[in-house]
């Protein structure tokens, strides 16, 4: 089990997704699917859902003092997930409207592969004059997830929250998700996407994301050469997630690689992602230790979160 000490006075302030997931227990993948009928699983869960609160609920969870900004409905959705954070000893700062807030289901296979199917308009809402940036006081490190859902933080927004969130003294951090428009969308709109997006790394001192997601933001044909356009864009390090072959962490033309730790059983499915990249930002603020202590500790971490070990994504209160 991890050494909780180590995380005692870290901070983690978070800007991002907050909504319902509703998760399935693993089923077999199949065309049946797409056919009238009825699939049985051994259970569906009701948790806090997207990247933002999944990661504040981690660092709560570690030990971080925590801050969540985000944006629910006026509705009693809004309520359970506000009364939750607050439950978690996490600071909530909640812009609220007549935006409902959202939900996504989340189909887990047993392959290992998974499919949501969201409705999250009060994350699409979210503007920069919804943030309380008063909740800044007091932490170190500041998390900007869930880049991609946000159009009014998309095109402006986001750049004016780091410039603020780097006035206050806070280093920054990007997790470089999925973009939903990937794959769907024109082409010129996704390249001016991420134009948006690069044009923020030169605030950033960790950049987070799978061998998958950083190709396609870069446009790249390898991780390598990923990994040299962060860095060519400002990025000062890259936390770099590669499932089942560990973790790595770039910085400077190097690459130091954790191989996972096995887990046994998986209980958790979605969230390790989350779970990571949440640790190194908190143990970045331990310089006492090596990069590769800190991955190590990650790794961890993240098995036993795998294996039902920590309840880092609660239930909604």
């Amino acid at each position: 089990m991890f050494d909780k000490s180590l995380f005692e006075n870290t901070t983690l302030c978070v800007v991002g997704n907050i909504n319902r997931d509703i998760k399935t227990a693993p089923f077999p993948p199949g065309d049946y699917l797409f056919h009238d009928g009825e699939t049985s699983v051994s259970s569906i869960l009701e948790t806090v859902g997207g990247g933002g609160a999944n990661s504040a609920f981690a660092a709560a969870y570690l030990g971080a003092r925590t801050a969540f900004l985000g944006k629910v409905g006026m509705d009693a959705l809004g309520d359970r997930l506000e009364q939750t954070l607050t439950g978690h000893s996490i600071s909530p700062h909640l812009a609220r409207d007549k935006t409902p807030t959202g939900t996504s289901i989340n189909l887990t296979f047993a392959n290992g592969h998974r499919h949501f199917i969201s409705c999250l308009a009060n994350n699409e809402a979210l503007r920069m004059e919804d943030l309380d940036l008063k909740a800044f006081a007091g932490h170190r490190h500041l998390l900007r997830a869930d880049i991609w859902f946000s159009e009014s933080m998309l095109w402006g927004g986001n750049e004016r929250l780091f410039q603020a969130a780097h006035e206050a003294g806070l280093e920054i951090s990007i997790d470089l998700n999925w973009d939903p428009q990937w794959g769907r969308g024109e082409s010129e709109r996704i390249r001016a996407r991420k134009e948006a997006v690069r044009s923020l790394l030169k605030w950033v001192i960790l950049a987070h994301g799978n061998v998958r997601e950083l190709n396609e933001f870069t446009d790249s044909p390898d991780l390598k050469t990923s990994l040299q356009r962060l860095e060519e864009w400002g990025a000062k390090a890259v936390v770099v997630h590669l499932g089942a072959e560990g973790a790595g962490y770039y910085q400077q033309g190097a690459m130091v690689v954790e191989l996972a730790v096995p887990a046994g059983a998986r209980v958790n499915t979605t969230g390790t992602g989350d779970v990571l990249s949440t640790c190194m930002m908190l143990l970045s603020q331990r310089p006492e230790l090596s990069i590769q202590t800190q991955l190590k500790m990650a790794n961890m971490i993240v098995s036993e979160f795998i294996a039902g070990k920590h309840h880092l994504i609660p239930v909604i209160s």
